[in-house]
């Protein structure tokens, strides 16, 4: 006997054709179809027979094939002579995509006409195929046109499939790049996820990007989305204004842009020698000079006054006095840590006092203790109520890092020292910066400090030839004192 469950009482995850077959009265078999995972499922409490592949490959047949056809797709490119027509089958499609049941409802003939892009074009057999298979395989150049589709047709499974895809391969080679074109589309088709992740990539990894073809090809609205970011991690301002000199020379943008561009820059965290080279040298600067004369001006007052006394009179936190992730041995230090789960690690490092050119000459020596299993602090509170005396470490305990000054100094005075732990990891063959922690004194501030890391499985993405691999950046950050009226 054979009995099909109504549409109805199925929701649109898991629309598909049941077919149930009874075998006297102890063996009930049901046979699901989502065109997903095709499965035979003893429903007992007898074993499971699975036919999965077998079925899969019996769909692709039918689409191959033809057979049982009562649709044709006929797809077609604007400006584009060739035409594409694909025998379907309506129930596949309707059971998989809204989109594609309400143009079936609404269709007058057996031919369902289709204008894609040609991008999209070219992979919309394996689209469709998808619809009947419930698998695909991806090359990083067909991942934005079958994202579209999937978009399009409201395929939400292959759609959150290819995000995933495009979010694990941002970091792969490609000709011309690919990461700044995802970010556009992800922003004009609402896709917050890769929107996020993609931008997240660029400011991580700006240095790289600066260095690739696909810096001068971004847009003016991402650049500037990128300029505005403290969290950018680069070598230094310098090298961020020669790549934005380049952009500017190459793109050609309007007066308004290029102005609001270099007033992004901040040219504060410059040594004078650097500013007064800029002046004298660019071109770009020179066409645009009296945009930015006011923050050159602020700039250089920055470095020759105490920055206590320039607090009196401007915010010095604001962003042109605000530094980013420098890379720059003058704001921190990287820090290889070999067999990161076998014992504590420390090291010491220097890095320059403040920005100001005032502070240039003072240094502040730095401890940073690695601690792979440190206590946290909800197992100390139970010691402490206990009245026993609290372990640093425990079995199981949590990686962390803590920073502190060698010394104190009455240099100190005014100035806030953010912390900020980059970790690298490896990437289709490229280490990259996978994770930023921001804190004050100790990554114990962060509760998810390497909470994915998993440093004791040696295929750990973060583990480089059995090290973890970090860079410390200290950024120095003037407290405001009250404004004094000029």
């Amino acid at each position: 006997a054979t009995t099909f469950l109504p549409k109805k009482f199925i929701s649109r995850e898991f629309q598909g054709c049941f077919i149930f077959v009874g075998f006297g009265r102890r063996v009930l078999l049901s046979f699901s179809c989502h065109f997903k995972n095709l499965k035979i499922v003893v429903l007992n409490d007898g074993d499971s027979i699975s036919h999965s592949l077998a079925m899969v490959q019996r769909l692709e047949a039918l689409l191959a094939q033809g057979n049982g056809s009562d649709v044709s797709l006929r797809v077609e490119t604007p400006n584009a002579d060739e035409v594409k027509v694909i025998q379907a089958h309506s129930l596949v499609l309707s059971l998989q995509s809204p989109v594609f049941e309400e143009m079936l409802l609404s269709r007058n003939s057996s031919l369902l006409v289709l204008k894609e892009s040609s991008d999209c074009a070219a992979v919309f057999d394996r689209f469709i195929r998808y619809l009947y298979c419930g698998e695909i395989s991806l090359r990083l150049d067909q991942a934005l046109p079958l994202h579209k589709l999937a978009t399009k047709y409201q395929v939400l499974g292959l759609q959150q499939g290819i995000t995933q895809y495009m979010t694990q391969n941002l970091a792969q080679d490609s000709p011309s790049g690919h990461v700044a074109g995802w970010y556009e589309y992800a922003l004009q088709a609402g896709d917050v996820a890769l929107k996020d992740s993609c931008l997240q990539y660029l400011a991580w990894n700006l240095s790289a990007v600066l260095q690739s073809g696909e810096w001068v090809t971004i847009s003016s609205q991402l650049l500037m989305t990128l300029l505005q970011r403290s969290d950018l991690i680069l070598h230094s301002e310098m090298e961020l204004f020669a790549a934005l000199e380049a952009w500017i020379v190459q793109n050609e943008p309007d007066g308004l842009t290029a102005e609001n561009a270099l007033r992004a820059v901040r040219y504060a965290m410059m040594p004078p020698r650097e500013l007064f080279r800029l002046q004298t040298q660019s071109s770009v600067l020179a066409r645009y000079q009296e945009s930015v004369r006011d923050l050159l001006y602020m700039s250089y007052q920055f470095h020759s006054a105490s920055p206590l006394q320039m607090a009196k009179y401007f915010d010095v936190n604001c962003s042109l006095f605000v530094p980013r992730n420098y890379l720059s041995p003058v704001w921190g230090s990287p820090w290889i840590i070999s067999n990161p789960t076998r014992d504590d690690r420390s090291t010491s490092f220097q890095t320059q006092l403040g920005p100001s050119g005032h502070d240039a000459s003072k240094r502040v020596t730095w401890n940073a203790l690695f601690s792979p299993r440190w206590i946290p602090l909800s197992v100390r509170s139970m010691y402490a109520e206990a009245g026993a005396m609290q372990p640093t470490r425990v079995e199981g305990g949590r990686p962390r890092i803590i920073i502190t000054p060698a010394t104190s100094s009455a240099d100190f005075a005014g100035v806030n020292f953010q912390k900020t732990v980059l970790v690298m990891a490896q990437q289709q063959g490229k280490v990259v910066v996978k994770h930023v922690y921001n804190f004050h004194q100790s990554t114990e501030e962060n509760g998810d400090f390497l909470a994915e890391a998993d440093l004791y499985r040696r295929t750990s993405e973060y583990l480089i030839d059995s090290s973890l691999i970090l860079h410390i950046v200290v950024k120095p950050l003037y407290q405001p004192l009250i404004t004094t009226k000029i």
